[in-house]
Parts: structure tokens; C-alpha cells; sequence
């Protein structure tokens, strides 16, 4: 199978990187010099109408969405490998529940907590920050209290999971997220983030 990632560093792209790099997948990886406008090229559209990374090309088809990709190479070659739950076990549902959770519920204040604070400077608002990094505050304490109970996001192994939730905590770091206020996701963010298959560097 011919796997060739289309990616930019310390982009959406690099957590689809590290998940190749983690299960061992030999692939090609593309770099998109984005300030250029390699993503707004014809050649790049037709493989990803947003014009955006990550886009992965399989045996010449085309995928993108960063979840959607994890859930494919989850499915495709996780479970293999030990590091995705099998078809209908109550694993492989928490696995596509707290994925879905980092990229859609976290995701979605995360955004607004961007926007609320680096975005255009009229949709600035520090009241729409305070609101931002509360709600996320509420959902770390779900995830904080899951992992003071076990290891890893699933139990006691590190999966696709904990590198799926993980990139997008480690992530909102950066942007303000009150992540080190939780010290139980504090100290797994930093095992997740001390892998190998996260120390990418730029091609």
C-alpha cells in the first residue's frame, strides 16, 4: 500500500505524522510551504478541495480531515498493533468517544478561545476568553479525575487515543488552555509528548 502524507510542521498535519511514525507505517511525507500557497496549488486542490494539511493519498485516493484519518489508520492498522481496540468491544467505543471529544467538544472551545484572543483584533474579547478557558477548565477536570483512576487514556497501555487526545491538549497549551491547573492530565500530557513518534522534525 503507498501511503504519502501532504503536511506542514507544527500544523494539524504533525499529529497524523506521529500516528504513521507510531505504528510503523512506511509512507512518504510531502512538506507544503503553506506561506507560499502550495495548498491553493490546482495540483493540491484536487486532492483536498480546502485546500488544507493534513491531506493522505492511498494507492492514489485522496482523504483529509484529521480525525478522519486517525479513525482510518486506527481501523487499518491499530488494532494489529496493539494500539486501537478491536470492532465491538466497550474499548472501541471510548476510543471513538474521547477522540471525537478532544477534536469536537474540547476543539470547539478551543477555537473560540483562539479567536477570543488571537484572532482579528475586532473579534478579540477578553470576556469571550474568561468563558473559553472556563469551559475548558470543566472539561479537564473530566479528563483530569479519568486519569487520576488509570495510566493511559484507555487503562493501563498507551494507544492512538492518548497521541489523538494528546496533540490536541498539547496544542491548547500554547494557545492558553489552563492544561498545568490539572495535574493528573498535566503528567500524562508529558509521557505522551516525551514519545518518540512525537519529536518530529521538519523534512
Amino acid at each position: 500500500m503507498s501511503i504519502v502524507l501532504y503536511w506542514h510542521p507544527m500544523s494539524s498535519a504533525t499529529p497524523i505524522a506521529s500516528a504513521l511514525v507510531e505504528l510503523g507505517i512506511p509512507h512518504e511525507r510531502v512538506t507544503l510551504d503553506l506561506k507560499a500557497g502550495d495548498q491553493r496549488r490546482p495540483e493540491f486542490l484536487a486532492l483536498n478541495p480546502n485546500g488544507k494539511v493534513p491531506t493522505m493519498v492511498v494507492d492514489g485516493d485522496p482523504m483529509f480531515e484529521t480525525l478522519a484519518i486517525h479513525f482510518w489508520l486506527a481501523g487499518q492498522y491499530g488494532v494489529e498493533r496493539g494500539l486501537w481496540p478491536k470492532e465491538g468491544t466497550p474499548e472501541r467505543m471510548q476510543a471513538l468517544s474521547w477522540a471525537t471529544w478532544a477534536y469536537v467538544t474540547y476543539g470547539t472551545l478551543l477555537v473560540r478561545l483562539h479567536v477570543a484572543t488571537q484572532g482579528d483584533e475586532a473579534l478579540r474579547s477578553e470576556v469571550h476568553a474568561a468563558a473559553a478557558r472556563s469551559g475548558l477548565d470543566q472539561l479537564l477536570a473530566l479528563l483530569d479525575a479519568r486519569l487520576a483512576a488509570q495510566a493511559w487514556m484507555l487503562g493501563a497501555d498507551y494507544s492512538l487515543v492518548d497521541l489523538i487526545v494528546g496533540s490536541v491538549l498539547g496544542y491548547s497549551v500554547y494557545v492558553g488552555a489552563p492544561v498545568a491547573s490539572h495535574p493528573h492530565v498535566q503528567a500524562w500530557l508529558e509521557r505522551v509528548q516525551a514519545r518518540p513518534s512525537m519529536q518530529l522534525k521538519a523534512d
